[in-house]
């Protein structure tokens, strides 16, 4: 298993050393858990693919100090990237700019973009301040699978005994961030997240949303944005998207099936199901964003047959989970 290290002053002084010496560290953010490598060490990037089992078109988010470290790693770094900046940075939100000749084609999948965010949660600030360097930081699991937010999530998902993890205890979120391209001349969201849309347009005004799945085999190039791929966040046990709400699904004789659900529903036939995950009883989508991944491994972990998800209400952080359960059901 993975080292899983408190976060004392003596295990991020460590960790930042091995960082900068080319090493892979696992971190808490305040969305999901990162693995982490040296953003400007191609051989340290290839290391995080390479432990994933990630695709090298998939490229990565590259997490950063502050503002001034992102406008370095940028060329052309506009007046609404400031503006973004200054709203919601520290926090889930990655900014996607023309990248600076700096930053590897490892880690943009080649292209010309470099996706920025300065996140919040304490261990990875004092991390990134020490290493001194930018962190390219995808979700520490193994690609494809539920993203963890928790340290043991990590040392069971990746099980790779020369990765450390610092513990920084169970992520805040619990939903990846909100990717926003502000590449042309009109901002385009390209991955749902923990920043709603509508907390963006209250700033910005209509926002185009760019919601295309992907499928490997239609890739000419590498993938605008983390989370396009028409099935991501799966677990193992096969998912069925419910596309009404609150809708009955038959269960067979003999089938164990589990329940993903939200709020005070009624659920149809419920002694029917094996296992039943309430996001947020009392319908609260902050608490369901916390709970989705927690939720789904202990859906996973419970020898079902398959599990049914119910969607929430498409507004706010709704829209964003369903758009990890319709990836994790394809």
């Amino acid at each position: 298993m993975s080292l899983v290290l408190p976060p004392t002053r003596e295990n991020m002084t460590r960790a930042a050393d091995r960082l900068r010496g080319g090493g892979l560290v696992a971190f808490a953010t305040e969305t999901v858990y990162g693995l982490g490598a040296n953003a400007l060490d191609p051989q340290a990037v290839a290391g995080i693919f390479e432990l994933k089992g990630r695709p090298l078109f998939d490229p990565l988010i590259v997490h950063v100090a502050g503002i001034e470290p992102a406008r370095q790693l940028s060329r052309a770094w506009s007046e609404l990237a400031e503006k973004l900046a200054k709203k919601f940075w520290p926090g889930p939100l990655t900014l996607v700019l023309p990248r600076q000749e700096i930053v590897p084609d490892l880690v943009t999948a080649g292209l010309p973009n470099v996706a920025l965010r300065w996140p919040s949660h304490p261990v990875a600030q004092q991390l990134l301040t020490m290493a001194g360097c930018p962190i390219a930081a995808p979700s520490a699991n193994r690609f494809a699978s539920i993203s963890p937010t928790s340290a043991a999530d990590v040392a069971m998902e990746l099980r790779d005994p020369d990765l450390w993890i610092l513990d920084g205890g169970s992520c805040q979120h619990g939903l990846e961030s909100t990717v926003i391209s502000l590449v042309n001349e009109r901002p385009v969201v390209l991955r749902l997240g923990s920043v709603a849309v509508e907390e963006l347009e209250a700033e910005l005004g209509p926002i185009a949303v760019a919601n295309r799945s992907v499928n490997e085999s239609e890739l000419q190039s590498g993938l605008a944005s983390p989370g396009h791929l028409s099935r991501h966040y799966s677990p193992r046990t096969p998912l069925c998207w419910s596309t009404e709400f609150g809708s009955g699904e038959e269960v067979h004789a003999g089938e164990r099936v589990g329940l993903l659900c939200f709020g005070s529903v009624e659920i149809p036939n419920a002694h029917q199901f094996a296992a039943i995950e309430n996001l947020s009883p009392h319908g609260d989508p902050r608490e369901a964003a916390t709970r989705l991944y927690a939720a789904l491994r202990q859906l996973d972990h419970a020898k079902l047959d398959r599990i049914v998800a119910w969607p929430l209400p498409s507004v706010g952080l709704g829209r964003a989970i369903n758009d990890r359960l319709q990836r994790a059901s394809h």
